[in-house]
């Protein structure tokens, strides 16, 4: 299981595009976002790099 910290995720739809791009990738995968806490935590087959960039490429970049 992966926690990425996004700065940039403020609302429901940054939680759907979020949920969207981890899907596409990996339709299995689990994927639980928290607005409040600007969190999303993925259980995923794919590496935790793999992973960040999915997230960037859909605008969301993971703080350091």
């Amino acid at each position: 299981m992966h926690e990425f910290k996004l700065p940039d995720m403020s609302c429901g739809h940054c939680r759907a595009a979020v949920t969207e791009a981890v899907k596409e990738v990996d339709e299995h995968a689990a994927v639980n976002v928290d607005l409040a806490q600007k969190t999303v935590t993925v259980e995923s087959a794919l590496s935790r790099e793999q992973l960040a960039g999915v997230l960037s490429e859909a605008g969301y970049p993971p703080a350091a």
